[in-house]
Order: C-alpha cells, then structure tokens, then sequence
C-alpha cells in the first residue's frame, strides 16, 4: 500500500518558485497498474521521483508499506529504495563497461549478496528475459529492446513490491515497445505493483488506473 498525504515540492528557477507537487493526495493499492500523463511541466517526474526516494517533499508524508519514508536518514531512505523499489527509465542508464549479466547483477552486489547466490538469480533473470545469449555482451552491442530489457531484469533483481517506469517505451520501436509492454505487464501480473509515466497516449490508456496531471496536482484519476 502506498499513501502520499498532502504532498508538496517547490523547486526555485532564478527567482521564481516553481510548485512541482501542489498539496498531492494519492493512494496506490499493492499490485496496481497505474498511468500517470499530463503536459510537460505537470509535476508527473517529480512525483515519479519522490515515490522513488530520489526526491525528498517539502511538506506532507509518503508511507510505503506502512513506513513514513519522509522521516528515514538519507543512508535509510537509500537502503529502503534498494530493497523495496525498482527503476525504468527512457534512456536505460545501464553502466557500459559491464556486460548484461553484470548489469543486472549490479543490485545484487550493491545488498552484499554472495556471488554463489547471485548466480542462479542472474542466470533464471536471463533465462525469462530471453537474453542468455547476450549475457556477455556489453550494452552498445544491444539493441534498444534488448537494453531496456537488461534495464527491467536489473530493476526486478531484488524483487521489488514497487516499479516505476519513466516513458519505458520513449526511444523503442514499435515491436520492441510493445514486447517491454508486455513484460512490464505480466510482472505486474505477478503482483508487482507497477506505475508508467508516459506521454504516449495509447501507452497510458493500457493500465488499470489513469492519473492526469496539470501545474503540480492531479487534474483527474480514474479506471
């Protein structure tokens, strides 16, 4: 269960206050398929990155879990998003000098998971995301569908209870966007609860739940 309660960030451009997140109210219930829309400069990032522990709100309180993540240390707030949270971005931000297999080991390694017990978790990732032929390949030697995947089994490593996916589809193929789609519904399927940021209409209009965003605060939330 997640719970943002009066949530509020305001982000200072020169002079000027910009209210990112304005008085954001939101519940999310364990396993939900969420789309979150809007115009550029809506606030739908930086809820996306206060959801994630990246951004710290200026007011109000966000429990994950029954945890109020608001009053955890930074060390904290570090630990809980690496146990309990999963990342998707547009550009995969995969690190280039490791293989795919290091790649999705990398949060393994980061929990001080001993190597002979990330193995079989890296292996059977690589299995379900069809990539064991790939396993040694660096990211440039990937296509765009086999990076973001690559970025998904690093993201579900650690068997998050929360995704979120930041335009997962943005610099995709039509096929390939729709075989991430597909995956990124089926772990949600399996009860990940699963939250895309998209601006691609027919992207959003595919989960359960629609969020709209305008100047900071949810515009309409609806099935």
């Amino acid at each position: 269960m997640i719970q943002l309660e009066h949530i509020s960030k305001t982000f200072l451009l020169g002079d000027q206050a910009v209210h990112a997140l304005d008085d954001v109210t939101l519940t999310i219930a364990s396993g939900d398929y969420l789309s979150v829309m809007g115009p550029s400069g809506s606030g739908k990032s930086t809820l996306l990155n206060v959801l994630g522990l990246l951004d710290q709100p200026d007011d109000g309180h966000y429990r994950l879990e029954g945890t109020d993540t608001t009053t955890l240390s930074e060390p904290e707030r570090a630990r809980y998003r690496r146990e309990h949270i999963g990342f998707v971005f547009q550009s995969y931000h995969l690190v280039n000098r490791l293989s795919a297999r290091e790649n999705i080991e990398l949060p393994l390694v980061l929990a001080g998971v001993p190597p002979k017990d990330r193995a079989p978790r890296v292996n059977e990732m690589l299995e379900r995301l069809s990539l064991t032929d790939r396993a040694t390949h660096l990211p440039n030697q990937l296509s765009g569908g086999q990076r973001q995947r690559v970025a998904i089994g690093r993201a579900i490593i650690m068997k998050p209870q929360l995704l979120l996916a930041d335009e997962p589809t943005g610099n995709l193929d039509s096929k390939s966007g729709a075989d991430v789609v597909t995956l990124l519904e089926e772990l949600n399927q399996q009860g990940i609860t699963l939250l895309v940021v998209t601006h691609d209409l027919a992207l959003g209009q595919r989960a359960r739940r629609r969020i709209r965003m305008v100047d900071g605060r949810i515009d309409s939330d609806g099935t």
